[in-house]
């Protein structure tokens, strides 16, 4: 796939304000004009990758930070804030977003942090200081693009190192747990641990798991006590830079880097992506291929964002059966089906519960004209004795319709052709026309005609 331009303007006036030097003495010692210099910090050039490589070697940073950098995650994701109806009169369009990030890089992120906290604050959202949390830990995982190179790149050489002493995952992860930190694995009765799957005993200097883990999901609580092992100068460096303020946050984001590290040790970045673009990304083959899970192969397809090796950019999000969402990932994808907090009931990822276990396809439409294909199917965690709550989830993956059709689950499927429309809940969504409508969308006058009915039963005044 082509590379994606890089247009990071706010990050080198930082970067040169930083050091105190004018435009005009770094353009000199980056070997191009002032001019040039002026026009890539207001986002009207792109960095190419030969100024990417001279700013590294003149400057001493890691050029990563560029992209994980962008004042309330970029463009995309200002332009999906300024798409709640609060602001539909407003009409702005995407060179003014632009023009205010290069500008006001500052006064665009404190505007994305203060729609953040009053989003959190509404009644479909979390309360209280776990709502920030679980938005500051999402807002730095989409900084990042759910992509931690340094993390891929270690898991993948100790992958490769284990894979040379045993042809079993599991095995080599618990025979170096064992070897280099004195730590063995046990399994224990569902009688004995009946309320965790998995728990560290330091004083009997065992890592115990409850028998109701499947092979993919003991292989992952053991890599993910590798991490912790392994991986911990790695995570506690990502950690600091986040500059979290408060202990939730910090310990959330430590719990997805772990997973992240656990994830790439089981499906090693080079081949997992190889092994992708061979099957037409084929979710249940890979599953089988890496032994992982449904779950575990999803997420793992949204951080193939490796410069020089980039998979396709997907999404993933995952819904109970009320709506409820309890992982989303953007990955590069830039999808507003991702953030935002209502949910449309014609999306497939909402039939798949019908259809247990079953591929859902479907092509969408959003208001804005964006199509998205989406694949949905249902999950379910480690099951509890017979007569106990078994939980049910709806996994949602997706991409932009144009990239598709190198998939595998598109075959058969005009990408080109009609899409169901959706919208991002009723309350944000502005076709006058849907019967499946449960609500009338936020800054919209409702329109009362006791002698007619619509399609409707919320009729509501237009622009």
């Amino acid at each position: 796939m082509a590379e994606q331009k890089l247009f990071a303007g706010h990050a080198i006036k930082r970067l040169r304000r930083g050091i105190g030097v004018t435009q005009m003495a770094m353009a000199e010692m980056l070997d191009i004009s002032a001019s040039y210099l002026n026009l890539i910090e207001r986002n009207q050039r792109p960095l190419s990758a030969a100024l990417l490589l001279r700013l590294a070697q003149q400057f001493d940073f890691d050029p990563r930070t560029l992209a994980a950098d962008e004042p309330g995650g970029g463009a995309q994701a200002i332009r999906r804030r300024l798409a709640d109806p609060l602001f539909a009169d407003l009409e702005i369009d995407r060179t003014e977003v632009e023009e205010w990030l290069a500008a006001a890089p500052r006064a665009a992120e404190a505007f994305a942090r203060a729609f953040d906290r009053l989003h959190t604050a509404g009644p479909a959202a979390e309360s209280g200081a776990e709502a920030d949390s679980l938005t500051t830990v999402r807002r730095e995982i989409a900084r990042w693009r759910n992509h931690f190179a340094d993390l891929d790149a270690q898991a993948e050489t100790l992958a490769d190192e284990l894979r040379l002493g045993a042809g079993d995952l599991y095995g080599a992860i618990a025979d170096r747990l064992r070897t280099r930190h004195q730590l063995s694995i046990r399994i224990l009765p569902f009688d004995v641990m009946p309320d965790r799957l998995r728990r560290l005993d330091l004083h009997a200097r065992q890592l115990q798991l409850s028998e109701m883990l499947d092979p993919a999901s003991r292989t992952f609580a053991a890599g993910y006590q590798l991490a912790q092992n392994e991986a911990r100068a790695e995570v506690d460096a990502l950690v600091r830079g986040a500059g979290f303020t408060d202990r939730i946050a910090e310990r959330l984001y430590r719990r997805h880097l772990l997973s992240y590290f656990a994830a790439a040790l089981m499906m090693p970045y080079a081949r997992f992506l190889r092994a992708c673009e061979a099957t037409g990304y084929d979710v249940e083959l890979l599953q089988r291929r890496f032994n992982a899970g449904f779950e575990q192969v999803a997420h793992r397809l949204t951080t193939l964002q490796r410069v020089g090796a980039r998979g396709l950019p997907f999404f993933m999000i995952r819904i109970d059966r009320a709506g409820q969402a309890s992982k989303r990932y953007e990955g590069a994808s830039a999808a507003p089906l991702v953030e935002a907090e209502g949910r449309c009931p014609l999306w497939g990822l909402h039939h798949a519960f019908d259809r247990p276990g079953q591929l859902v396809r479907q092509l969408v439409a959003l208001e804005d004209g964006t199509r998205w294909f989406t694949l949905a199917r249902t999950v379910q965690p480690q099951r509890h004795l017979f007569g106990g709550v078994n939980a049910e989830f709806s996994i949602g993956l997706g991409l932009d319709a144009a990239l598709a059709g190198r998939l595998a689950a598109a075959r058969g499927i005009d990408l080109s052709g009609e899409a169901v429309p959706i919208g991002l809940g009723c309350r944000r969504c502005m076709r006058a026309d849907c019967p499946q409508r449960s609500a009338p969308p936020t800054g919209r006058a409702l329109l009362i005609n006791e002698r007619e009915r619509g399609l409707s039963p919320f009729n509501f005044a237009g622009d």
